[in-house]
């Protein structure tokens, strides 16, 4: 698991040259507000667009949420004065795209240094190409640092089956290799994993289905492109009311004086370890933080 309990269920990209989203994400229930400042603004747009994402986080409007800002890719000649500008405002997080290799990570830092970004700032890697699949686990890696932190990796699926050249269908068999090699990554570094974004608006059942196979994959959430999306995403990445009925009869159990002491007891006939005992605690944890937030969410629908 993760070591950060703060839910990351929905992660909505916002256009930086979108000034109407922008403002709207102060009253979007997504849990992350990803800034983008990359794929999603066109090259004659990229100085008002960082000019615009700077001033929407200077005046500290986005409330709860996470704010995370997509600089241009590394070799670009825009990253510089994306880190120098975001960086001066103090987002929670910087990602950076098309991570392949940990040396992009140490350039990445280097880029923070360089612009004196507090020390609090984190770092976040999307993996969408075939080398960050291969390195995946190297780049989770190098996330203490020296340097800025890596908080989370984020999957760039639709990159990934172009460079690939895979097709998406339905059931996303065939992308599965490269989900849990990077999943596996993350989770051994103790780093959170978001799924990546899935483009058909109108297909509401295939965006469910696709939740909740990121879901039982063991992701945290998923990267979204419009918030519409944010309820579903939201509802499918919370604890159900079995997970948390599973997760307090098996805190109970252990709390029993008879198993104080035991490290597998039997609950309802099956054996529990541990183990189970932990994830259990993570569940009622995780729980209880979506409800610090429920009021916000409510508040908005």
């Amino acid at each position: 698991m993760p070591a950060s309990l703060r839910p990351r269920r929905s992660a909505l990209y916002i256009p930086g040259s979108n000034y109407r989203g922008l403002d709207k994400g102060r009253s979007v229930a997504a849990d992350v507000l990803i800034l983008d400042l990359e794929d999603a603004v066109l090259p004659e747009a990229k100085k008002e667009a960082r000019a615009a994402v700077a001033a929407a986080i200077g005046v500290h409007a986005y409330g709860t949420r996470e704010v995370v800002v997509r600089v241009n890719g590394l070799d670009t000649p825009w990253v510089a004065s994306d880190i120098a500008a975001v960086a001066a405002v103090h987002p929670d997080a910087i990602l950076i795209p098309k991570v392949s290799r940990p040396e992009d990570i140490r350039r990445a830092r280097a880029a923070l240094a360089a612009a004196q970004a507090p020390r609090e700032l984190r770092l976040w890697a999307m993996i969408e190409t075939p080398f960050g699949v291969l390195n995946a686990q190297a780049i989770a890696a190098s996330a203490p640092g020296p340097g800025a932190p890596i908080d989370c990796l984020v999957i760039g699926t639709n990159d990934l089956c172009k460079e690939m050249g895979t097709r998406i269908q339905p059931g996303r068999a065939l992308m599965l290799p490269w989900l849990a090699q990077i999943l596996a990554a993350g989770r051994a570094y103790n780093l959170g994993v978001l799924d990546g974004t899935h483009i058909d608006l109108d297909d509401r059942d295939g965006f469910r289905a696709e939740c909740e196979h990121g879901r039982d994959l063991g992701m945290d959430g998923k990267t979204l492109i419009h918030p519409k999306q944010v309820p579903i995403a939201n509802e499918v990445f919370s604890p159900s009311a079995d997970d948390i009925a599973w997760a307090r009869k098996v805190i109970a159990a252990f709390k029993l004086p008879e198993n104080s002491n035991k490290g597998v007891i039997m609950a309802g006939g099956r054996m529990l370890e541990r183990l189970h005992e932990r994830m259990a605690r993570r569940i009622l944890e995780t729980a209880e933080q979506i409800d610090s937030i429920g009021t916000r969410d409510a508040e908005l629908d």
